[in-house]
């Protein structure tokens, strides 16, 4: 599917995603914490978003910061995410989507490594890894 998925259908994003991947990517579920395929994932590529793969995070902005989910401490760049304030859950958070698709991702926190302060924590689920192997340019 290209990157331009704005008008895709709620009707297409069922056909073409499983059922947890649309519970979270497109009703902002959350997967369990540490059940996630890419937690522990330390292999170097691309980290794609799932629903329409634009390239939302690199493998060297990944650590390991504990929560359990893939942590990130900065996107590829700004304009590749949306952020949306987040008041659910009695809790004051920042949503972080997809900015081509607006696939839900998870949150970021202001709790991250030195470098940037930021603790981006999203959904394996959310995203499609890319091997280096396997990336052409």
């Amino acid at each position: 599917m290209s990157n331009s998925d704005n008008k895709t259908s709620e009707q297409q994003w069922r056909q073409k995603l499983t059922k947890e991947e649309y519970r979270v990517c497109r009703e902002q579920g959350t997967e369990a914490p540490y059940s996630g395929k890419l937690l522990h994932n330390k292999a170097t590529g691309d980290y794609r978003c799932t629903c329409c793969e634009s390239l939302l995070f690199k493998s060297e902005n990944k650590y390991d910061s504990g929560c359990g989910w893939p942590s990130f401490d900065a996107p590829v760049s700004n304009e590749a995410i949306r952020y949306i304030e987040d008041n659910s859950y009695g809790m004051k958070r920042v949503e972080i989507r997809c900015a081509q698709c607006d696939s839900h991702l998870g949150h970021v926190f202001p709790d991250g490594p030195v470098s940037t302060g930021e603790r981006y924590c999203v959904n394996s689920i959310s995203l499609r890894f890319n091997d280096k192997m396997d990336i052409q340019n």
